[in-house]
């Protein structure tokens, strides 16, 4: 995606109008900033108008703006240091309100995670995990936490799963050398993506295993390894990686499964319950709550 772009503003920079060229060079030099721009705000940033830089997109063959503007954050999903995350940040909210800015990034990230899924393989995900031997799932850094989520559900619905957190190879290949075409391995990760989970799927996919891969973009490395590929967006720029989209696409998966082992699950949590009652594991909000006075009626 990187060379693709480039390449074309290379191939094109002759037929450039001279606002065109300062456009072409800018995005040359900073398209870490560039991609996160408006098309006024490019415009503003280079001297040129609004429309020059709409134009300037369809010249390069794109369908508008929006078009060559994912381009550009697609080059870069990867390559953004945390400290250039933290400066983009900035630049995108600036003196705006953050919780309304953050979370209303968020809802749009499930929109577009709505949008972009495939029900195709969101189903044939669903299929494998159920009929599965073992259920591998992976996830490092930021994705651990919805990795264990993951894996707190499904270690209550089947009898097999493993969470595995760590980006050690060696702890990683310890933890799936057995795993075989009769297993699913998940793995989950999001921009900047772990070189291991892409070794993981690989490894998971030589065996014959059937790699689901939940991920931000076809763009992601897992892509290539992955049977199954269910898409969740989580392109905020920050150092704060957004899991909201993928944290609802696993709830879906959880919801998904359960539905479709309805019976067996459905006798699974009614043990649990009683379990979970006789050990007190919840609070019990009915209970009429105990006053000091009421523990020491002689102390009044």
């Amino acid at each position: 995606m990187v060379t693709h772009l480039l390449t074309r503003i290379d191939l094109m920079m002759k037929t450039f109008s001279k606002g065109q060229k300062r456009i072409a060079l800018y995005i040359e030099e900073h398209y870490d900033k560039a991609a996160f721009m408006t098309a006024s705000k490019l415009g503003e940033t280079v001297g040129v108008s609004e429309s020059t830089v709409v134009r300037f997109a369809t010249e390069l063959g794109y369908n508008g703006y929006p078009k060559l503007q994912k381009a550009m954050q697609e080059m870069i999903r990867n390559k953004l240091t945390s400290v250039q995350r933290i400066e983009v940040t900035s630049n995108r909210i600036g003196n705006d309100n953050v919780l309304d800015s953050v979370l209303s990034q968020d809802i749009e990230k499930i929109r577009r995670t709505i949008d972009e899924t495939s029900h195709e393989d969101f189903n044939k995900a669903v299929d494998a995990i159920c009929n599965a031997n073992r259920i591998y799932i992976f996830g490092v850094r930021s994705t651990a936490a919805i990795a264990n989520f993951l894996g707190y559900y499904f270690e209550l619905i089947f009898d097999n799963v493993r969470v595995i957190t760590n980006s050690s190879h060696t702890a990683t290949y310890e933890h799936i050398f057995k795993i075989t075409d009769r297993d699913v391995l998940i793995g989950i990760s999001f921009p900047r993506y772990s070189t291991m989970a892409v070794e993981a799927m690989n490894f998971a996919r030589s065996r014959g295993a059937h790699a689901i891969a939940i991920t931000d973009s076809m763009g992601s490395p897992l892509v290539e390894s992955a049977d199954s590929i269910l898409i969740a967006r989580s392109d905020m720029a920050s150092i704060v990686d957004s899991l909201v989209a993928p944290l609802s696409l696993i709830n879906a998966l959880i919801v998904a499964t359960v539905l479709k082992k309805k019976d067996d699950v459905s006798e699974t949590f009614r043990q649990l319950e009683l379990v979970w009652n006789r050990e007190g594991v919840y609070a019990n909000h009915d209970q009429d709550v105990v006053t000091k006075d009421e523990e020491n009626p002689n102390d009044k």
